[in-house]
C-alpha cells in the first residue's frame, strides 16, 4: 500500500470521520453576489451531496437585487454551472434547491430586516426543522458591514435563545488599525467573540491544517526547526489573475491590504508558531497571536531594505497578450496601487532569532502558485567539495499550498556511476483530492459545529493590522519609495530579487 492509499484508508476510518452538525438556518447577506455565486452556493451543494449537511437545514438568500425565490434559484444554478463544467448532478439540484430561500432587503433600513428576516424567519425554521440555530453570513462589500450589524442587533436577531447565533465576517477585516478597530467595535456590541467567526478560507486548504501536524507529530522535523538548522523562510502566493471586475475595491486595497494582512501573515503564523499544550482552538490561537506580537517593527525609514512593491505592466499570459493594471476597467491611469510585494520581516524569539523570512505576492505573474519553503543551512563541512568542483544546494522543505497540494523534500544523493558525484533528488507526497473538502466547504462545516480552530481571533486581526499600517500609510504616501513596474507573465520586479541577493539568497524558482 503506498502512501496515498494509506492517507485514504485512514481517512475512512471512524477516528476521522466528520460529523454531521447541528440542525441551523444559514442566512447569506449579499446572496446575489459573486462570493456567493461561485463559492457559498457550490460549497454547500457539495456539502449535501456527499450528506454532510444536516437533516434541518436551510440556506435564506438576502441582497439589495429584486428577484423572486425562483429566480434567485436559477441565478444558482447558473452559477454551478459554470464550476462544474457541465457535471451538476440536476437531480441532486433538484433535491438541494428546495432548501434556498430569497428576500431582496435594503441593508441600511431597520424596518426591512423585521419585514424580511424577523418575520420571516420563523416560518422557515418551523418548515425545516432548523431548532432555531442561525448562521449569518455577510458575503458583502466591506462598506455596508457596519450597518448590517448594527441593524441584526436593533432588530434582536443577534440574541440567542436556547439556540445558538453566530456571524461569519469575510476578509478584509476594515483596511486599517483604526476601521478594523470600528468593526469589531461594533461587532462586539451585539455579539460575543465566541459568536463571531472572521473567515480566511486560505487556512482550510489541507496542506495549511497539515502544517501543525507535521511539524509538531514528527519528531524528525521539529527538532530541526528553529535557528540552529533553518537558514531561511519563503512563503509565496501568486496569481495569473489580474483584478478581473473589482477595480473599485482593488484600487482602495492593494496587495498589501488584500493579502499580507491575512493570509500571508496567518501562513507565517502557522510556520513560525510555538506547539500548545494543547490542540484546541482557542490555544492555538493564542500562539498564533504571539508570534505577530513577536514580529520586529518595521524601521520605515529604511524601507528599501525590507520591501519592494510592484505594479503590472502589459505583457504576455500562456501565449496571450493582457493589459497592465492601469489599463483595466476602473483603475485611475496614474494609479500607484502596488498589485506586487515583497516584504522581508524577523520574528524576535528564541526560535527564530535572526532568521529572515521573505513573504512574496502577486497578480498577473508567470504561473499560480501558494508554497511555503523551508531553507535549512547547507552542511558545515562541505568534504565533497575537490571532488564536486563547486557547491551543493542545502536541503528544501516545500508545502505547497496550491493549486498542487503536497509537501516536497529537496536532498541530495549519489548519482549511479563509478564516479563520485551528486544530485538533488525528491521526496513528493501529493493530496489525493478525492478525499479532501474543500476550502470553503470545510469552513461551513467548521462554523456550523462551532469549532472556530479555522478562524482568526479579534487580537490577531488588530496585531497584524498595527504592524502593517505605517508601513502601508508610508508607502501609500509616496516618501521615498518608489513602485516598481513588471510584465504581465513574469516573475515580478527584478528589485524582489536584489531583496534576497544582499543576503547571499535566491527566491525558490517556481
Amino acid at each position: 500500500m503506498d502512501l496515498n492509499q494509506q492517507i485514504f484508508a485512514v481517512a475512512k476510518s471512524s477516528s476521522c470521520r466528520i460529523v454531521t452538525p447541528e440542525p441551523c438556518g444559514l442566512i447569506i447577506f449579499g446572496a446575489s453576489g459573486d462570493l456567493a455565486r461561485r463559492k457559498l452556493i457550490p460549497a454547500i451543494y457539495r456539502l449535501f451531496r456527499q450528506k454532510l449537511l444536516p437533516a434541518g437545514f436551510f440556506v435564506l438568500g438576502i441582497a439589495r437585487t429584486e428577484m423572486s425565490t425562483a429566480q434567485y434559484r436559477q441565478l444558482m444554478l447558473d452559477g454551478l454551472n459554470d464550476g462544474f463544467m457541465g457535471e451538476c448532478d440536476h437531480a441532486c439540484w433538484r433535491d438541494f434547491s428546495s432548501m434556498l430561500n430569497y428576500r431582496s432587503i435594503d441593508y441600511d433600513d431597520p424596518k426591512s430586516y423585521r419585514q424580511n428576516i424577523s418575520e420571516y424567519l420563523p416560518l422557515l425554521e418551523e418548515g425545516s426543522g432548523s431548532e432555531g440555530n442561525r448562521i449569518f453570513y455577510l458575503a458583502t462589500p466591506p462598506t455596508v458591514c457596519q450597518d448590517i450589524i448594527a441593524n441584526l442587533q436593533a432588530a434582536g436577531l443577534s440574541k440567542e435563545k436556547g439556540n445558538y447565533v453566530k456571524i461569519v465576517i469575510e476578509k478584509p477585516f476594515g483596511r486599517d488599525t483604526e476601521s478594523s478597530q470600528k468593526l469589531d467595535a461594533s461587532l462586539l456590541r451585539g455579539f460575543e467573540e465566541r459568536q463571531i467567526y472572521r473567515i480566511d478560507h486560505y487556512l482550510a486548504k489541507e496542506t495549511v491544517q497539515n502544517i501543525l501536524m507535521f511539524r509538531f507529530a514528527n519528531s524528525i522535523f521539529e527538532p530541526l526547526w528553529n535557528r540552529r538548522y533553518i537558514d531561511h523562510i519563503q512563503i509565496t502566493a501568486m496569481e495569473t489573475l489580474g483584478i478581473e471586475q473589482r477595480a473599485g475595491y482593488y484600487e482602495q486595497s492593494g496587495v498589501l491590504r488584500d493579502m499580507f494582512q491575512n493570509h500571508m501573515l496567518q501562513l507565517l503564523s502557522l510556520t513560525a508558531m510555538e506547539p500548545p499544550a494543547l490542540f484546541t482552538p482557542e490555544r492555538v490561537r493564542e500562539e498564533k497571536a504571539k508570534v505577530f506580537q513577536s514580529v520586529r517593527p518595521f524601521p520605515l525609514d529604511r524601507l528599501d531594505e525590507l520591501l519592494v512593491t510592484g505594479q503590472y505592466g502589459k505583457g504576455t499570459l500562456n501565449g496571450e497578450a493582457v493589459r497592465g493594471y492601469r489599463e483595466e476597467p476602473g483603475v485611475a491611469a496614474d494609479s500607484r496601487t502596488p498589485t506586487y510585494a515583497a516584504l522581508k520581516l524577523f520574528v524576535d524569539n528564541w526560535r527564530w532569532n535572526g532568521v529572515p523570512f521573505y513573504l512574496r505576492s502577486g497578480k498577473r505573474m508567470r504561473r499560480r502558485t501558494t508554497e511555503i519553503s523551508i531553507h535549512f543551512k547547507p552542511v558545515p563541512h562541505m568534504m565533497f567539495t575537490e571532488a564536486m568542483g563547486g557547491g551543493i544546494d542545502a536541503n528544501i522543505l516545500v508545502l505547497k499550498v496550491q493549486p498542487d497540494e503536497g509537501i516536497t523534500l529537496e536532498f541530495q544523493a549519489k548519482n549511479p556511476g563509478s564516479r563520485v558525484c551528486l544530485m538533488p533528488v525528491q521526496l513528493n507526497f501529493a493530496y489525493l483530492r478525492n478525499i479532501a473538502l474543500e476550502a470553503y466547504e470545510r469552513v461551513l462545516l467548521d462554523c456550523m459545529e462551532g469549532d472556530q480552530m479555522l478562524f482568526v481571533r479579534e487580537d490577531a486581526v488588530s496585531l497584524t493590522w498595527e504592524l502593517l499600517t505605517p508601513l502601508i500609510e508610508r508607502v501609500e504616501s509616496g516618501e521615498d519609495h518608489p513602485l516598481s513596474l513588471y510584465a504581465a507573465g513574469s516573475d515580478g520586479p527584478a528589485e524582489a530579487v536584489q531583496l534576497l541577493e544582499r543576503g547571499g539568497r535566491l527566491w525558490r524558482a517556481l
